[in-house]
Order: C-alpha cells, then sequence, then structure tokens
C-alpha cells in the first residue's frame, strides 16, 4: 500500500515533487516503463515522470534493497537511449529509517564504469520543507522531527484547511498510510478525521483491498468448516455402522475418540431411525 500511495502522490502531485527534488514547478506527465525496454524492470516503487526536458526517476523504499544502484544505472541507459537529449535526476527515498549501509549507496560500479545517483533519507530531511506543498504533507511525519505526533497533528490541521475537498481527501488518506510507518494507527485514527478521507482514491483501495481480503479469508474459512463437516459426517457414518454390528460402547469410543455422551447420542438416534 505505500508503494500505492507514494506513487498516487508523485503522479498527482508532480509540481510539488518537481519543486522539491528539480527546484522548478514544472508540470510532469507519467513515463511508462514499458516504454524503456519490452521487458521492463520489476520494480514496486518505481516512478518515471518527465517534461521536455527532463526525467525524474524516483524510487521510494521502506526496506533497503542490494539492487538498486544496478537498477538506477540501468534506466539511465534505458532513458538515455530513448531520449538522448533529456537530462535525468534519480532519486532514492528510503522512507522508513535504517542502519543499513544500503541506504547510503549512491553508485553502481563496474569494471570501468561508475554511475551516480541520490538518496534521500527522510528522516533526515527537515520537517519544514514538506509543509510547503500539500503533495508532500504525507511525508511531513517520517521527516527529521522530534515528535511526530505532534507534527501529525500540525499536518492534519494543515489537510483541514484545504479548500478543495478532493485534494484534502486525497491528502488525509495518503498521509494516514504513510504515518502507519511509524505511528500507531489507534493515533492515527484520532489525529486524522476519517470522514475527510472517505471519498479519497486511496481509501477507496483500502476499502476495497480488505474487502477482497475479507472474502478470501471467509472463502477459505467456508472450506475448512465444509471440511470439518465432512470428516464429522463420516465420523458419525462410521459409529452407526459400528453400532449396526453391535460392537460395544467402550470399544466404539477407544476407536473413533468420541466421547460416550456422543456416541448414547447417535444410538439413540440409531434405534429411533429403526423405530420409524
Amino acid at each position: 500500500m505505500f508503494d500505492n500511495v507514494c506513487k498516487f502522490l508523485a503522479e498527482s502531485f508532480s509540481a510539488d515533487f518537481a519543486t522539491w527534488l528539480l527546484g522548478e514547478p514544472i508540470t510532469l506527465t507519467e513515463l511508462s516503463p514499458s516504454e524503456l525496454s519490452l521487458e521492463p524492470i520489476r520494480a514496486d516503487a518505481l516512478i518515471l515522470l518527465q517534461s521536455d526536458e527532463v526525467v525524474l526517476h524516483l524510487e521510494f523504499q521502506t526496506v533497503p534493497k542490494a539492487d538498486i544502484p544496478f537498477r538506477m544505472s540501468d534506466y539511465r541507459l534505458r532513458v538515455y537511449r530513448k531520449f538522448p537529449h533529456k537530462r535525468m535526476r534519480q532519486v532514492v527515498i528510503y522512507l522508513k529509517p535504517s542502519d543499513s549501509e544500503l541506504v547510503y549507496q549512491t553508485e553502481f560500479v563496474l569494471e570501468n564504469s561508475l554511475h551516480r545517483f541520490e538518496v534521500i533519507r527522510l528522516w533526515e530531511q527537515p520537517t519544514e520543507v514538506f509543509f510547503n506543498s500539500p503533495g508532500l504533507l504525507p511525508f511531513a511525519a517520517l521527516s527529521q522531527t522530534e515528535d511526530q505526533t505532534r507534527t501529525l497533528e500540525e499536518a492534519a490541521q494543515v489537510i483541514e484547511a484545504l479548500k478543495d475537498t478532493r485534494i484534502r481527501s486525497n491528502i488525509a488518506a495518503s498521509t494516514a498510510v504513510l504515518a502507519g510507518l511509524v505511528l500507531d494507527k489507534q493515533l492515527i485514527k484520532k489525529i486524522l478525521r476519517s470522514d475527510i478521507m472517505r471519498e479519497s482514491v486511496i481509501y477507496q483501495d483500502i476499502l476495497q483491498e480488505g474487502l477482497a481480503q475479507g472474502i478470501e479469508q471467509g472463502i477459505e474459512r467456508g472450506i475448512e468448516r465444509g471440511i470439518e463437516q465432512g470428516i464429522e459426517q463420516k465420523a458419525q457414518e462410521i459409529v452407526i455402522k459400528m453400532i449396526h454390528k453391535g460392537i460395544d460402547i467402550e470399544t466404539i469410543v477407544d476407536v473413533t475418540g468420541l466421547t460416550i455422551e456422543q456416541v448414547q447420542q447417535l444410538q439413540a438416534k440409531t434405534l429411533t431411525n429403526q423405530a420409524e
């Protein structure tokens, strides 16, 4: 879900990201990885945005991955092959604090080849940066703040003041999801009003995902229950056959694992059916 939220924010508020990372509020459009190769590299948090002059390559990560440097180098060559005259800015944005050395890697080296890219560790970024634009607000609680709860409360106040209801709803839902990386869910619910975010596409995605999981779990429980009922029915049939053969109750209990009361109930049921 974090990947989807970051992708949504970067694509929906591309000018905010351009201001932050490129220094100019230009509007960027999505560049599909499939345009660069017949076999796009699999990347959950890959975002490619472009203008007439520049390509912005973003990778949002919660967990460091060793293949990031190669991926950045490979995509740079792919973009150069497709757009040789466009400059390119590549940034890996780590969302969650990590002690791994991987979050400090900024280059890919292979024999005589060297490729450099940028890395942003959100927990080292000044908090005020993310209050400058609506599209960046969801990242505020992940920034360099001494009080994440207070920062989220301040972000919530800014969100509630947004006049565009659609933007307000989407930003609130995105903030709630990303804040979940560092804060307790119950606390987030107290700070961010659920009624504001209900109409957002992010909130609807969460509901749909939850519904799908609920249906899947319900099916699984139904199958398990069906199997249990089938086994139980088969066990009863076996007990009834043993009763018909005149096998004593103690033996039936010992063989089947049923209690004496259960066997006696089946015995009484069998006698009733015979009488009818």
